[in-house]
């Protein structure tokens, strides 16, 4: 059988996410190095990160504000603009 070795990784993160994934993967029946090792093996598997990574969905007042920018986008009572100047100049008035 062959000899397996290991190495160690140092991993800085927040005291306070570390205990409570800590907690979690005790629940779990595992520590954070097996938590750790799951996820590399499963990166590899994956050759990629093994979950999706997003920004987080936009608050309510940001999907506002899309719906409304695109409402007056499409509306054609709506005065647009092609020069900046102007645009600076209307402003000013």
């Amino acid at each position: 059988m062959a000899k397996s070795s290991t190495s160690n990784v140092c991993i800085r993160m927040d005291s306070k996410v570390k205990a409570a994934a800590e907690a979690l993967y005790e629940e779990l029946g595992m520590n954070l190095s097996t938590a750790f090792n799951i996820f590399v093996r499963q990166s590899l598997r994956e050759r990629g990160i093994p979950f999706k990574i997003t920004e987080g969905s936009p608050s309510q007042e940001t999907v506002s504000a899309m719906l409304e920018a695109e409402r007056i986008a499409k509306d054609a009572t709506v005065k647009g603009y092609h020069d900046v100047d102007k645009f600076f100049a209307d402003l000013d008035e």
